[in-house]
Formats: C-alpha cells, sequence, structure tokens
C-alpha cells in the first residue's frame, strides 16, 4: 500500500530530516497463520489498510505518534498493530528501504 505523510526526525546531527518534510511511502505486510479464518484469510487487506493507511496516509505522523518517526520504527510500529503480522517492508523513497521482522521469524523467507 502507499501513504503519503509529512514527518520531521530528532536526530542528534545536522540533518535536512530534522525539518518538516514528506515521503509516498511503499509499505508491505507480511502475515502467516496455521490456519484460515471462515472467510478463507488470515488478515483481510481491508482492514490492515485501515489500521495503516487510516492512521498515517495524509497525515503530520510526529502528532500522532508518541516515538522518533524514522522508517525502521513505522515499520515496527506497523508490525506490532497488524494480526499475524511477522514482517513489515517500508519503503521511504527510492533506495531508502528500512525491514522489520517480529522476533522469532528472523529465518523467515525475505
Amino acid at each position: 500500500m502507499e501513504v503519503a505523510f509529512a514527518h520531521r526526525l530528532a536526530l542528534s546531527y545536522e540533518s535536512p530530516c530534522s525539518s518538516l518534510h514528506g515521503h509516498n511511502a511503499i509499505v508491505t505486510v507480511y502475515c502467516c497463520s496455521e490456519t484460515l479464518d471462515e472467510a478463507g484469510m488470515v488478515v483481510d487487506f481491508k482492514h490492515i489498510k485501515q489500521l495503516v493507511a487510516g492512521e498515517l496516509d495524509h497525515a503530520y505522523i510526529n502528532e500522532r505518534l508518541d516515538f522518533n518517526p524514522t522508517a525502521e520504527n513505522l515499520a515496527r510500529w506497523i508490525c506490532e498493530r497488524v494480526p499475524r503480522c511477522y514482517k513489515v517492508v517500508f519503503q521511504e523513497s527510492e533506495g531508502n528501504v528500512a525491514v522489520y521482522v517480529r522476533g522469532g521469524y528472523e529465518n523467515a523467507a525475505l
């Protein structure tokens, strides 16, 4: 899914990212289960989109989240919110990608 958002990073060094700026991120969420629900799904994609895009899309996320909104922190936050999620790939911009894998899944197929 694509998410358009604005943020600024709290960094211990001088960086343009400390100023307000925006991204059109591409977020890929990986979920798994040994069984499927009554509809034949692990997690409904619509539900995932509501949990993620519903909170982040077209938002100034520093006002919504209580942590430094790095791509890595955002990937972890998404993984922790989405049921049965074990991995999130957060592409902030071309060439800038963070991958968060929930503990216990480090050897999962990437």
